[in-house]
């Protein structure tokens, strides 16, 4: 009988084991559940949170920034932080995005003109990163050039190509503007002044405030927008620096393309590029930004086209094909235009500048000229009707209009289109002063009066006539 009862007891231990184990397994794997969901559980990350900060707090980290540009911390400065960090954060999430596509080559720029880096900042002031920038005065690109101003440094502008609106020309051409200006005012701040407003306004307020050679000694002399320019640019370089502090956190950050430069030494619709080859035409567009209307003419068929790295190999192989397909496809391209021919722009085998005078438009103009409105406004840069005596206009005549002036000229008639006498091509550098001790018995005077010119002001590039 104890035997049994000795069994029984073991029978009843047994189930209780069999039990708690069972028990112990479900909990174990209850909490294997429990652990897989918490490491599914990422914590989130607030982007549009604010972080507060004090004038002290930023003061402490524009002191800890180094530097080669002169940069101390005041009121109007930090105004202009508080409106990038705080009031228009889209705006500094769009030039952070843009970052890593420009600020490469102009850091490389910048190094080898032995200038301090943080001038790349400028750019963002001018046009927030975006090579094909247009301000309402007609400046264009990165580095936003007057088209006058872009021909001084060699970056030319046609009915297809706006050298301007190219990221590689149009940082060296301003590296070499504010080189010049630094060289003449001896003071980067003050040449970043002289790139907004002109040299000539920045010597005007250095007369206005007693000879002051300081961007904040001739602050209250300055234009508007210059005096706000330069804290902008300060802004800028602290921003940059302290992105983080301020939960500048991009969720999707912009990435260059990587490119390889071709020269196809043929005219070509980008388009028909893109076709041919799969390259995407989005990635042709983006990588060259200074090609209108997605074509290359013959006039500019030497031009370093930028591909994507990816498929410089295949272009390479494949260079004589796509180059056979290329003229297959322009020559089908122009019989299909020959059935709808439009008007071309008016180009001619000579060149004018005309000065515009008091009373003229641009309509008058153009019929001067047997040209358009749109012509004009094209071969200049203008996006408005908009004109002021005393500025120059670049001009392509028809061939009627050379054809009328040479009559007139044949018929001993005075043209202010077809002068046969001497003329000057006025060099970077020059001045009337100087012009006048090159040219033997010509004084400023008389260039003055053969020109119509109301003032000594005259720019690289213009025709004088001399004789």
């Amino acid at each position: 009988m104890k035997k049994f009862k000795k069994i029984i007891c073991l029978s009843i231990n047994l189930n209780f084991f069999l039990i708690f184990v069972s028990f112990a397994q479900d909990n174990l794997e209850l909490l294997d559940v429990q652990m897989e969901q918490e490491e599914v559980i990422m914590p989130t990350y607030d982007f549009e949170f604010i972080p507060d900060f004090t004038y002290a707090e930023v003061e402490a980290r524009v002191n800890a920034m180094s530097s080669e540009m002169d940069f101390q911390l005041n009121e109007t400065i930090f105004s202009f932080i508080n409106y990038f960090t705080v009031r228009n954060r889209d705006y500094t999430r769009m030039v952070l995005a843009r970052k890593d596509i420009y600020m490469p080559l102009f850091e490389e720029v910048l190094a080898k003109n032995g200038m301090p880096d943080d001038i790349k900042y400028l750019a963002i002031v001018e046009s927030g990163l975006n090579p094909k920038a247009q301000s309402r005065v007609g400046a264009m690109g990165l580095w936003q050039f007057m088209p006058a101003t872009g021909r001084e440094y060699k970056l030319f502008v046609t009915n297809h190509i706006d050298d301007r609106m190219d990221p590689e020309l149009s940082t060296e051409a301003a590296f070499k503007y504010l080189k010049a200006l630094h060289r003449m005012f001896g003071d980067w701040e003050m040449a970043l002044a002289a790139y907004n407003c002109g040299p000539g306004n920045v010597r005007k307020a250095i007369r206005r405030s007693g000879g002051k050679k300081t961007f904040w000694g001739i602050y209250n002399y300055l234009p508007r927008e210059t005096r706000s320019y330069i804290p902008q640019f300060q802004a800028m370089m602290y921003v940059f620096r302290y992105a983080e502090e301020h939960n500048f956190i991009l969720e999707e950050p912009t990435f260059p393309i990587a490119y390889e430069k071709v020269q196809l030494e043929s005219e070509l619709h980008l388009n028909h590029l893109a076709e041919i080859t799969g390259i995407c035409i989005e990635d042709l567009e983006e990588l060259n930004p200074s090609i209108l209307n997605r074509q290359i003419p013959n006039s500019h068929r030497s031009i370093a086209l930028n591909i994507p790295a990816a498929n410089f190999q295949f272009m390479a192989d494949n260079q004589e094909w796509i180059l056979d397909s290329l003229h297959l496809k322009a020559s089908q391209f122009q019989a299909h235009e020959a059935v709808k021919p439009k008007e071309p722009l008016q180009q001619a085998a000579g060149r004018v500048t005309y000065r515009i005078r008091s009373g003229d438009a641009l309509g008058t103009i153009a019929q001067k000229f047997s040209t358009s409105v749109s012509n004009l406004k094209t071969w200049n840069g203008l996006t408005s009707n908009l004109i002021k005596p005393g500025q120059t206009l670049v001009i392509y005549p028809s061939k009627a209009y050379l054809d009328r002036n040479s009559a007139s000229a044949s018929n001993g008639q005075s043209t202010s289109g077809n002068f046969n006498g001497k003329v000057y091509t006025v060099q970077p550098g020059d001045s009337l002063w100087l012009i006048s001790r090159k040219i033997d018995g010509v004084t400023i005077d008389q260039i003055k009066k053969l020109n119509n010119l109301n003032s000594n002001n005259i720019k690289p590039g213009q025709k004088l006539i001399i004789g």
